[in-house]
């Protein structure tokens, strides 16, 4: 069993900054890709940002040059700075993260956390 557990997100103005960090724990040999996420209301959800084990990163469009997303593989924890922010950003936002759980698996699960709420006012 694999656990992604989010922090970070709140409330804050436009043009302000947040953190969100997301700390996956379990049983874990080793993870793929960690990616951010976010829905909002009456919203599909839509790829805020990955980060490949490789340290490759990709981002939305809306978010370049704003956003950065970063991960620390010995705590098996993703990061995503958000700099800048609008309230098109308004949104829950998930973590999720392509773990390999054993030695011998030769396949990847996606986890996802329970999500976080960051709500930017005008």
């Amino acid at each position: 069993q694999v656990q992604l557990v989010e922090s970070g997100g709140g409330l804050v103005q436009a043009g302000g900054s947040l953190g969100l960090s997301c700390a996956a724990s379990g049983s874990i040999f080793s993870i793929n890709a960690m990616r951010w996420y976010r829905q909002a209301p009456g919203k599909q959800r839509e790829l805020v940002a990955a980060s490949t084990s490789g340290g490759s990163t990709n981002y939305a469009d809306s978010v370049k040059g704003r956003f950065t997303i970063s991960r620390d593989n010995a705590k098996n924890t993703v990061y995503l700075q958000m700099n800048s922010l609008k309230p098109a950003d308004t949104a829950v936002y998930s973590c999720a993260a392509d773990v390999v759980v054993t030695p011998t698996t030769t396949y990847a699960y996606r986890y996802w956390g329970q999500g976080t709420q960051v709500t930017v006012s005008a």
